[in-house]
Formats: C-alpha cells, sequence, structure tokens
C-alpha cells in the first residue's frame, strides 16, 4: 500500500500547519492556565474549512488532525468531534432533512455538535446506559444523564444515546436534540489533569421533548449509530496522539541540540539519544497504522479492527513519547514553559475515551479469535 502524500493532501498538511503556527501555538499555555479557549477560534477554524472535515479523503482529515494534536489537543477536540463523531454520523445515518438542518451548520461553525454517550455508571459498557427515551403521541420524552462530554457546554445540537427498548445493546436508539431545548441543562466540569481548556460538560435532561423527526437512525439502531461514529472518532483521535508523539519528538530534539551538560550538547549523550529514537520509530509506526485506517475508509471498506488497532498504538505512543520527553528536558519538563508537560497531561486521556485501551484489545482479540470477551 503507498503511503507517499499527494500534492493535494500536502497542501493540506502545510496549510493546517501555518494555521496552527498563527492562531494555536502562540495562545497554547495561555488557554491551558485560563482552562478555556477562546471561542472565536471556532470560525477560525471553519474559515479554512477544517469544520467540514467531511469534505476532504480521510487522510487528509487526518494530516489536520496531526498538526492540531501537535499544537494544542483541546483544539484537536473542536474538530474531531464535531467532524469525526457527530457530522460523519449524520451523513451516513441522517435522512435528507437531517443532513439539510444540521450538516451545513456544522461545516460553517455556526453551531457544534456533541457526543452524548457516556454516563456516570456507563462508560466501556455503552450498552448498559440508562438515559431513557419514551414515547408521548408522535414525539419522545428523554430522561437522563451524560458525564465527560466534549463541547457539552458549547454545543448546540446533541447526539444522544437513549434506551427506547429492552436491556442490551439492541434496545438504544440516537435522537438529534437541541441543546436549547426545555429540560436540556449543561454544566461545565472543570480541574481536568489534561485538555484543560477543551469545553467538557455533564448533561442533564429532564423529559426534554424531541419529534420523531429528530431520531438518527431506526428505533433500536443506537448502538450501531454509535459504534460507527467511534470507527470514524479513533481515527482522528489517532491521528491527534501521533501529533502528541511528533511535537514530543521535535521539542527533545530541539531541546537536546541546545542544552549543554559536562561541556557538551545531551544530544551527544547515548542514553539521550535511545529516548529520541524510540519515540522517532515508535510515531513513525502509529501514523502509518492510521493512514492504514483512513486508507481503507477513503476505499469504502470495514475498519472497525484497523480503527481500534490505530486508536489503541497511538493513545500508548503518545503516553511513552510525552513521559520520555519529559525525561529528556528533566526538570524543564515539570514547567509549562516548555510544552512536553502538557502533552504528558493531554496525552493521558487518550488511552481512556473513545474506547479504553483494554476495550481496544478485546476488539483486536474478538477479530483474531472469534470468541467475544464482552458476552
Amino acid at each position: 500500500m503507498d503511503f507517499s502524500l499527494t500534492p493535494e493532501q500536502q497542501l493540506v498538511q502545510q496549510t493546517a500547519r501555518a494555521f496552527c503556527a498563527r492562531e494555536v501555538v502562540p495562545h497554547a499555555r495561555e488557554w491551558d492556565r485560563a482552562e478555556e479557549l477562546d471561542r472565536e477560534l471556532v470560525a477560525k477554524l471553519a474559515e479554512v474549512g477544517f469544520l467540514a472535515g467531511w469534505e476532504l479523503d480521510t487522510v487528509s482529515y487526518c494530516l489536520v488532525m496531526e498538526e492540531l494534536g501537535k499544537a494544542d489537543s483541546s483544539v484537536r477536540g473542536i474538530v474531531s468531534v464535531t467532524v469525526g463523531l457527530v457530522g460523519k454520523t449524520i451523513r451516513r445515518w441522517g435522512t435528507d432533512a437531517q443532513r439539510d438542518e444540521w450538516i451545513p451548520r456544522l461545516g460553517s461553525g455556526e453551531v457544534l455538535g456533541c457526543y452524548a454517550l457516556t454516563e456516570p455508571g456507563s462508560g466501556s459498557d455503552p450498552a448498559s446506559l440508562v438515559t431513557r427515551a419514551e414515547r408521548d403521541g408522535a414525539d419522545w420524552l428523554l430522561s437522563g444523564q451524560k458525564i465527560f462530554i466534549t463541547l457539552g457546554t458549547w454545543a448546540r445540537m446533541a447526539l444522544v444515546f437513549a434506551r427506547t427498548g429492552r436491556e442490551g445493546p439492541r434496545g438504544l436508539t440516537c435522537f438529534l436534540v437541541p441543546t436549547d431545548a426545555e429540560g436540556f441543562e449543561a454544566r461545565p466540569i472543570k480541574g481536568k489533569l489534561g485538555l484543560r481548556a477543551q469545553d467538557t460538560g455533564e448533561l442533564f435532561l429532564d423529559r426534554v421533548r424531541v419529534p420523531d423527526s429528530a431520531r438518527l437512525g431506526a428505533e433500536g439502531e443506537g448502538f450501531k449509530v454509535a459504534m460507527s461514529a467511534l470507527d470514524d472518532g479513533r481515527i482522528s483521535l489517532a491521528a491527534g496522539c501521533v501529533g502528541i508523539a511528533q511535537g514530543c519528538l521535535d521539542a527533545s530534539v530541539g531541546y537536546a541540540q541546545e542544552r549543554t551538560q559536562f561541556g557538551r550538547p545531551i544530544a551527544g549523550f547515548q542514553l539521550v539519544q535511545e529516548l529520541l529514537a524510540e519515540i522517532a520509530v515508535e510515531t513513525d509506526a502509529a501514523r502509518l497504522l492510521t493512514w492504514k485506517a483512513a486508507s481503507l475508509a477513503d476505499a469504502g471498506e470495514r475498519h472497525t479492527l484497523e480503527s481500534s488497532i490505530a486508536k489503541y498504538y497511538a493513545s500508548e505512543v503518545s503516553v511513552r513519547a510525552a513521559n520520555a520527553a519529559v525525561q529528556v528536558h528533566g526538570g524543564y519538563g515539570y514547567v509549562d514553559e516548555y510544552p512536553v508537560g502538557k502533552y504528558l497531561r493531554d496525552a493521558r486521556v487518550t488511552t481512556l475515551y473513545e474506547g479504553t485501551s483494554q476495550v481496544q484489545k478485546l476488539i483486536i482479540g474478538r477479530a483474531l479469535t472469534g470468541e467475544n470477551a464482552f458476552a
């Protein structure tokens, strides 16, 4: 399989890199300290076309995610959720009316979307969620609670997964819910270890009324909708993790060449070179696994396994790369004057959300053996 970039993909990469250098990198530390992004950034992301990432081929989209992940993972989350989890899901499962209503508004930045699956009692086991949707004439009434929802307080529309039938995955249905609906409340979650500037919310639904036309997919197909969204979202996240790892490598090489100890640059020390070499090799491997999954998506082929492999490996690599980068920087890696401490904090959650590393291993194991460890 040829993984060389086309001229068009190289242009996308250059555009993303220039955007990040201009609009993100100079402000990342300030946003991290304040625990809030500048909301004007949404319009800027839309202006360069990043919020309409479904119009790009998936490899090009990964190039954007990598650059954003390298610049600031909190910013990457805006695009990754709006495009990978929400926009692509509506395009795949929505009616013509739903696509006409939401896709242009998401792409223009007029609205942001969020993916409301996780609940206080159901994370790795989404089939056990308890949020309910009950019929009331031609409408549905949704009641329940969601937690750790990226863009939860910024979003004007939420993909809400609720139980409409029996227990288990076949009893779930997905709904497009305007966040200004009566009975819908969003509260911000602060004090996070990483992704501090990214909006993360807790959602409360108290008999929120939506018409049946707001149902995304057929009744009882919510689990399929959720898993298909994660197939796309995990590619986005893997690419963002590659960006973290590449950022760690770039920062560490630069620091090692400038920092002197014992009368010479620490870049000349064998054990420092070992750390740099490990970051470099694992970053390249994670990138290629991500592009493999992206290439399958572009070919219209099933990529659940490849997305899980990429997400699992790239997220673990980002943590190892950031940890090694802090080691290269020594004490300076422990303060936010340098970016590697933030990389470590941002990387750590990537092994948890959109399926923990342990869940990814079970998906991979199921594909290898034919045995379902989730049953």
